[in-house]
């Protein structure tokens, strides 16, 4: 791994860390935006109390953060892989150069020693998925690798009462903060209740260390609300889902360039709206990550004396 010397300090000094993704950076938002994005979220992680560590694969090296220059030449990238579970290796092995999904990152956090990650939403259950078995691999990670996961719930895209009828299976934790319906991404409310629910970060750290000291395998998903002022409502946002998935349909859209072709079509159609969404959820749920990597700090060294 090539682990910067910010991050491989904190870890060796037992500060907080937390990781970031970075197909957010290379498909979930356009130039400048999206580096413009990763440099807030990373200051607002440092303002937390926190070190930022942004998860990639650059010529065949897996990064535990990026240096201000590796990061410009990220965003600006073309024909970067989008890596899962499934690629990773073979990128690594074959001196390639990929962004991380939630499934890479949590993985490459694990490797480097961080056990809290931020990102925007997580993959799931497509709709349809009954016929074309179109499930993200998020889901197996999260029941497989102890890292908490910050996110402002699943995807709006996806199918949530499925999504959460797998993580339920998996046995995987769904907290939500500060309220008890789980949240959809851009908004609020999914209309579903969430499995359970958290007030403060120091739950949701004490939670994440009591499943460690249990010898529970795989994190938690910590379903972070997007701000209200921030919110488009799901009513509102429905009729302009189903026409993005119509159209995705229509031109035979599958697997990895799904999610990025209905973000994009969703990003025309609510004149950008969503993308202003997704900037400050994103934001949010880096900060509440910063504040949780803290608290499980705190934790262990109060347990080691």
């Amino acid at each position: 791994m090539n682990v910067t010397q910010e991050v491989s300090d904190a870890i060796a000094e037992s500060r907080p860390v937390v990781a970031l993704e970075s197909t957010i950076i290379t498909h979930g938002m356009p130039y400048p935006q999206n580096v413009e994005t990763a440099r807030a979220v990373e200051d607002d992680i440092r303002a937390a109390g926190a070190v930022p560590a942004t998860i990639a694969v650059l010529d065949g090296s897996l990064c535990a953060g990026l240096t201000e220059a590796q990061l410009d030449a990220l965003g600006q990238a073309t024909g970067v892989a989008k890596l899962s579970r499934a690629d990773m290796a073979h990128c690594l092995a074959t001196g390639g150069t990929g962004a991380t999904t939630v499934a890479a990152t949590m993985i490459g956090a694990r490797l480097a020693g961080i056990e809290v990650f931020a990102t925007g939403g997580i993959g799931g259950v497509h709709r349809g998925a009954e016929l074309s078995f179109d499930v993200s691999a998020d889901l197996r990670e999260l029941a497989k690798t102890p890292v908490s996961v910050v996110a402002a719930g699943a995807k709006a895209i996806l199918d949530i009462p499925k999504t959460l009828e797998v993580l339920e299976t998996l046995g995987v934790p769904v907290i939500t903060m500060g309220q008890k319906d789980f949240p959809a991404f851009w908004s609020r409310s999914s209309g579903l209740p969430s499995p359970l629910s958290a007030e403060t970060a120091a739950e949701v750290a004490k939670a994440h260390v009591m499943r460690g000291a249990m010898g529970l395998e795989g994190g938690q998903l910590v379903a972070n609300p997007i701000p209200m002022e921030a919110e488009i409502p799901a009513e509102e946002l429905a009729p302009v889902i189903a026409e993005a998935l119509a159209a995705a349909e229509a031109e035979g859209i599958a697997a990895k360039a799904v999610t990025p072709f209905l973000l994009d079509r969703i990003f025309h159609a609510t004149e950008g709206r969503s993308l202003t969404a997704n900037i400050a959820l994103v934001r949010h749920n880096a900060r509440l990550a910063a504040e949780i990597a803290g608290e499980i700090v705190k934790i262990r060294a109060v347990k080691q004396g």
